[in-house]
């Protein structure tokens, strides 16, 4: 007998108690898989020395500093924390810069992060060289 895709004598509808309990196993499952991995979000441990990145990532992180001038137009843009790796924040509270890449044709995938209510003195900054897919917090 081939299978139609749906459970035997089952209408293909669920009810919504049952959409309900598989949206929350769903949720469950992808927590529990995702709870070692290092992509879900800083922690303390999982800091880097700035001395450790790049040399382009310090040389950025000194113009974070100093007020820039930056060399890329959206450097110091709101970074807007969709992926939600970064500790929750009010919107406008962290900002973004770029790090050149060398041989990159184009901006390259590495990013500095701060956050603080003066761009100049962040409270934090968080290092992603796989554009936003993970972060490092950045050693003080």
């Amino acid at each position: 007998m081939a299978s139609t895709g749906r459970w035997a004598g089952h209408s293909g509808r669920r009810s919504g108690w049952r959409r309900g309990a598989e949206a929350v196993a769903l949720t469950f499952a992808i927590a529990v898989a995702g709870a070692g991995c290092w992509a879900r979000g800083p922690a303390a441990d999982e800091a880097v020395a700035l001395s450790a990145l790049p040399s382009e990532a310090a040389a950025t992180h000194r113009l974070i500093l100093t007020g820039g001038p930056f060399p890329y137009p959206k450097d110091g843009s709101v970074f807007g924390n969709r992926e939600r790796l970064l500790p929750s924040q009010v919107r406008g509270y962290y900002r973004e810069y770029m790090v050149p890449t060398p041989q990159s044709r184009d901006r390259g995938a590495r990013r500095i992060v701060c956050g603080g209510q003066r761009p100049t003195v962040p409270d934090a900054c968080y290092y992603s060289d796989d554009h936003y897919a993970s972060f490092r917090l950045i050693a003080q």
